[in-house]
């Protein structure tokens, strides 16, 4: 017989990988959400769909107890009651993967450890929150849940990514540098070129949400993110040789920017200062990051093949020319 896993969301971005990455490893496939959006899996007999709401428990059980699944990846527990409802769902599963987030970290230390780097404390008024402010509050409030579930005998676990990037990337962050790689010889970094806010290829995310459910230690959260850190114009120029392109990176500091009327946080992806997690733990079990050129290669190959542009982060072509301008004569 083999093995079923359950995926709660799975049919976008790091969900989508997920099913992928399952089906690659011989899991039988069930998905479970609203069926708002399309279902890239709907042609596949190795996945089946069950519609429901997960906020909605006695679906969740519903679903639970139609699939009875030896693993379960979460990827859309959003809120602390999210995955309370859940590890009591799930408590009898061989493992249940809580997907978290870098944000969960509550101070800045290089590199950021589990287990060691304190995380954000979750007021009453944060946990029930939808905003963007509250979003690090929630996730580490939901691996605290994780952590307590697993003293009870629940084979939970969560998974801490960084920033993600890859195909089918929703969130267009990365989509906003190819694109102006793509139709542009000269491409203005924020600051000195140097900053660097970790990432982990999509793919990678989903392998290591797998080999947690597993092999993780129950009550355990892993780090996960590229084995190898670029700063933001090495980052570019891994774009450009995806595109078998030549660009000159230009590095423009406050000063600089502002003469264009920009800030270095007007560009998607600048951190000030470096958010960088340890991976560690996760590579102990197993796991390896996908080289750099590759996981590149394939998020500008299905890009191109996409309408994403990531135009909604532009700070303005013309500000940007403002800048290059009065480079241009110093």
């Amino acid at each position: 017989m083999g093995k079923t896993a359950l995926v709660i969301g799975g049919t976008r971005f790091i969900g989508r990988h997920t099913v992928s990455d399952l089906l690659d490893h011989e899991y039988d496939v069930t998905i479970f959400n609203r069926g708002n959006h399309d279902n890239p899996f709907a042609d596949d007999d190795r996945v089946t769909h069950i519609a429901g709401d997960r906020t909605d428990r006695s679906a969740l059980a519903s679903a639970a107890e139609s699939v009875t699944p030896d693993v379960v990846i979460d990827c859309v527990a959003y809120q602390p009651e999210d995955v309370a409802a859940a590890v009591d769902v799930f408590d009898a599963v061989d493992g249940y993967v809580y997907i978290s987030s870098g944000a969960a970290y509550g101070a800045e230390i290089i590199p950021k450890r589990e287990n060691r780097t304190p995380l954000r404390p979750c007021s009453d008024e944060q946990a029930i929150d939808d905003s963007g402010e509250t979003y690090g509050n929630r996730k580490a409030e939901g691996d605290r849940i994780i952590f307590e579930a697993a003293k009870s005998g629940v084979n939970a676990m969560a998974v801490r990514p960084c920033i993600v990037y890859g195909p089918y990337d929703y969130t267009e962050r990365l989509d906003y540098w190819i694109d102006r790689v793509a139709n542009y010889d000269r491409i203005i970094v924020p600051g000195d070129g140097q900053n660097i806010w970790h990432r982990g290829y999509a793919g990678d995310v989903a392998s290591a949400l797998r080999i947690v459910a597993e092999e993780g230690e129950p009550g355990e959260a892993y780090n996960v993110g590229d084995q190898e850190l670029v700063t933001i114009e090495e980052m570019v120029d891994l774009i450009a040789d995806a595109l078998k392109t030549e660009i000159e990176v230009v590095a423009a500091g406050e000063r600089e920017l502002a003469a264009g009327g920009l800030a270095p946080t007007d560009f998607i992806l600048y951190r000030e200062y470096p958010h960088i997690l340890s991976t560690s733990k996760l590579a102990a079990l197993g796991w390896e990051s996908t080289s750099l050129s590759e996981a590149m290669a394939d998020t500008v190959a299905e890009h191109r093949e996409s309408d994403r542009n990531g135009s909604e982060y532009d700070p303005g072509r013309e500000a940007e020319e403002r800048v290059l301008a009065i480079l241009d004569t110093l």
